[in-house]
């Protein structure tokens, strides 16, 4: 009965086609290699869950599910076009000038008003900026950006919230700026909408992001002032920038790299929570105030830093402005002071969401009804 079986099976097994049945590998395939078990998005969202919901209390489930979303965009108009033609066409689709509004809210309220309002020069938002957005509440999307009859760009497209440290740059005519991580290139174009750059040195590390932002401005910059003296492109590492041209400028940007946060809740390509790169993100806060405290080291005494990021974090943020002063303050003897930036956020709370908690600087926080941001930005003067 045995020999019976056996001889069935042997049979049957003549009989199985085994050429579609897929086969065992003696080596497991590395899967990890290009299909990660934990992408870098979730990764991002499982640290941000942990840190901001602490951070941020009742506040982060209205900022996590913001961030998830759709943002938010604004229209810089490109100074260098038809500017007063583009601005009709853009009131055309119910968009507004945020920065114009402001102005003239604040002059109303001067006009109007006996009490002690700071004047311009205290807060000195930086001049000649349009920046059109919908209202609160408005999902409504800006067409993409055409070639005008000038040549160049009509408007850039951009988080709205990332003129705000532009605007709290307050630049001057013929200020010499400095802006120290420029790429890829949205506030260097603002900076030189003002009208107010006798100087404009843009830098960054990166030689990608650098292209970028040349290819920036060749799209919305006039080729005169591209080769002239006006405009500088470098690549330098910007951590020693205060040891080549120290005290040199009346105005520094110092837009550092950070976590980037929406963009790490979105994009798997360079992004920051990859396994790959956590040595390079626990460093962040150290590579901050290494760059901060060059840009504060460019600028001539009396001189203004405006510090910012695209992230949440206090670590990233104000941590990194105090840790700053204090290493200006021990190790160069040079005093930096906080400027106070409470009405210039006043003027803008029509536009923006910002956190109240704030020890120093100011932070713009994504809200379903005003998508913008994050972003935090942090005035200093340099005193001595």
């Amino acid at each position: 009965m045995a020999a019976l079986t056996l001889r069935s099976v042997r049979e049957l097994l003549k009989r199985v086609d085994f050429a579609t049945v897929p086969r065992r590998h003696r080596h497991k395939k590395k899967w990890a290699a290009t299909e990660p078990k934990f992408p870098a998005v979730r990764l991002a969202l499982q640290n941000f869950d942990m840190t901001y919901s602490v951070q941020f209390g009742d506040l982060w489930p209205s900022i996590r599910v913001s961030l998830l979303s759709e943002q938010k965009y604004g229209a810089l108009v490109n100074n260098f076009a038809a500017w007063d033609h583009v601005s009709a066409k853009l009131e055309q689709l119910n968009a507004k000038d945020f920065v114009k509004e402001a102005i003239s809210h604040w002059e109303l309220q001067s006009e109007g008003s006996q009490s002690t309002a700071p004047s311009p020069p205290s807060w000195a938002c930086s001049p000649n900026l349009r920046c059109f957005t919908f209202a609160k509440g408005d999902v409504s999307r800006f067409p993409p950006a055409r070639p005008g009859n000038l040549g160049v760009m009509d408007y850039y497209l951009m988080d709205a919230a990332s003129l705000l440290p532009v605007l709290a740059l307050g630049l001057q005519p013929r200020d010499i700026v400095l802006d120290l991580c420029a790429a890829p290139g949205g506030k260097t174009l603002a900076l030189l909408q003002t009208g107010c750059c006798r100087n404009l040195a843009a830098n960054d590390l990166s030689t990608s992001r650098i292209a970028r932002l040349q290819k920036i401005l060749h799209s919305y910059v006039p080729q005169e002032i591209r080769d002239g003296n006006q405009v500088r492109v470098t690549s330098w590492d910007g951590r020693k920038w205060g040891e080549l041209e120290g005290d040199t400028f009346d105005r520094v940007l110092v837009d550092v790299p950070c976590t980037t946060d929406r963009h790490s809740l979105h994009e798997e390509e360079n992004n920051i929570f990859k396994r790959s790169r956590k040595k390079e993100r626990q460093m962040l806060p150290l590579l901050q105030v290494q760059l901060l405290a060059a840009g504060l080291l460019a600028t001539k005494p009396g001189g203004h830093v405006v510090y910012s990021t695209c992230s949440l974090s206090h670590l990233q943020n104000e941590y990194v402005v105090q840790g700053a002063i204090e290493l200006l303050a021990n190790q160069y003897s040079i005093q930096v002071q906080v400027e106070d930036l409470t009405h210039f956020r006043r003027l803008f709370m029509d536009t923006f969401c910002f956190f109240s908690s704030c020890q120093v600087g100011e932070l713009v926080i994504p809200n379903l009804t005003a998508n913008f941001g994050p972003m935090y930005f942090c005035k200093m003067r340099r005193l001595t």
